[in-house]
């Protein structure tokens, strides 16, 4: 079901962003039935997902295990970069990189898993990789620790945050998650940036064997898909807990 709302005169707008939005459904093996439009002074368009889903192949943010390796399949700082796209500091010729993968799909995961035993998962959006990082390890009962200088980036985050342009998301999550950190004082406000920059369309973070990375980095390779290793699943003593390292 899809949700449209736009203010008088950008119809044209509207019908692009529809179409965009069908070709994407259709590119994922779902078709729209239906859905609403309403006016608005504010243009927002999104949709609400109905469908099954096969048990046995079922991803979720329970199951990760002390030992796991943790891997994240999208650079991080796209809620740096369309700020500075908004303020007009950056075009988005500056950022072709990121839109090309905010609009890629997550799909890839789902050829691999049957040759990669992935024992939890989840996606990175709006709460940012420290967000949804804190849900995985609180939802698996166990802690979480992420190397901060093995995260990647898109072009130009460094230098984007150095001018200030921090979404008003990435402060709320800060604020949120902060209890969630282990010394949260160690961490540099660079670090809180990144960690806490909310995503559109982000790329997950799977917590996989240690044995089966290398299997699955080549096998998303392969899917045309991208990994990177950037921390690891530790015990059960400081659940819900993730460390910055």
């Amino acid at each position: 079901m899809a949700l449209a709302a736009f203010p008088p005169g950008m119809e044209q707008d509207l019908v692009e962003v529809l179409n965009g939005g069908a070709e994407k459904v259709a590119e994922a093996g779902a078709v729209i039935v239906g859905g609403h439009t309403v006016e608005d002074e504010e243009p927002k368009y999104g949709l609400a997902v109905t469908g099954l889903v096969d048990p046995r192949r079922m991803l979720s943010t329970v199951g990760a295990r002390p030992g796991d390796q943790l891997v994240l399949t999208k650079p991080l700082g796209t809620g740096v970069l369309t700020t500075a796209l908004k303020g007009e500091v950056l075009k988005e010729a500056d950022i072709a990189t990121a839109i090309s993968s905010m609009q890629n799909l997550n799909n890839a995961i789902l050829d691999i898993m049957p040759a990669v035993p992935v024992h939890a998962c989840t996606d990175i959006t709006g709460f940012g990789l420290l967000g949804h990082a804190v849900e995985l390890a609180e939802a698996s009962e166990v802690s979480l620790t992420l190397e901060s200088e093995a995260l990647p980036l898109y072009p130009r985050v460094h230098e984007m945050i150095s001018l200030g342009l921090i979404p008003a998301g990435s402060h709320r999550n800060r604020e949120f998650y902060r209890d969630r950190v282990a010394t949260p004082d160690s961490v540099s406000a660079e670090q809180w940036d990144i960690l806490a920059d909310p995503q559109t369309s982000g790329g997950l973070l799977l917590a996989v064997p240690a044995d089966d990375i290398g299997k699955l980095l080549s096998l998303l390779q392969g899917q045309g898909g991208t990994g990177w290793v950037v921390g690891e699943v530790g015990d059960k003593d400081s659940v819900g807990r993730v460390r910055i390292r």
